[in-house]
């Protein structure tokens, strides 16, 4: 049974060992999260802030790199506006029971959203109905879009000015690139904004 166990073990670090290997090598990808970076920076540095949505491990991942920005990633520095649309149960519960679960992003974008604004939505098929209408209305309200998809990237890549596919199929893979573009996206912001000296 500790043999099966192992076996397995090493087959899905394996597994994603060549997923990352295959991130660290797309070259059109780092170039899309470079332009990323300096929006987010340039909405940073003009009092706009980063709107984060997402559902079930992808609102882990909202929440997660909205934390990263909010309090630190690498080191003490000033806090950075970002926001999870992700945590308030009043709101969700609310949007959820009245407008119905589609909307439960886009009502959000729609009340806090401004102009030059980053809603950074995650999904790991780009099918997600309410994270796709939260693009469009981002979209409608001018704020930049972003997405962190798979592959195929489903429907998202027509609503986002800037789309991250990981170079997966399968979603824990997916995940494991967000998070990992997730993490360098909040290293370029905070060494912009507050390099260390």
């Amino acid at each position: 049974m500790e043999d099966q166990l192992t076996a397995a073990i090493a087959a899905q670090l394996r597994e994603t060992a060549a997923t990352l290997r295959a991130l660290s090598e797309d070259d059109g990808l780092h170039a899309t999260l470079a332009q990323v970076a300096q929006a987010c920076i340039a909405a940073l540095t003009h009092g706009n802030k980063i709107l984060f949505a997402g559902n079930g491990g992808s609102a882990a991942d909202a929440q997660h790199l909205a934390g990263e920005l909010v309090s630190r990633f690498g080191y003490d520095r000033p806090g950075l506006a970002a926001f999870a649309l992700t945590t308030d149960t009043s709101v969700l519960t609310a949007i959820g029971n009245d407008y119905g679960y589609e909307q439960l992003f886009a009502r959000q974008v729609e009340a806090v959203g401004r102009p030059g604004d980053i809603l950074i939505a995650i999904s790991t098929s780009g099918r997600s109905p309410n994270v796709l209408n939260a693009l469009r209305v981002a979209r409608d309200r001018r704020l930049v879009t972003v997405g962190l998809t798979g592959r195929s990237g489903g429907h998202m890549p027509p609503l986002c000015d800037y789309c991250l596919r990981a170079p997966a199929d399968s979603t824990p893979r997916i995940q494991e690139c967000h998070i990992s573009l997730g993490h360098t996206l909040c290293f370029l912001i905070e060494q912009a904004l507050y390099p260390r000296t």
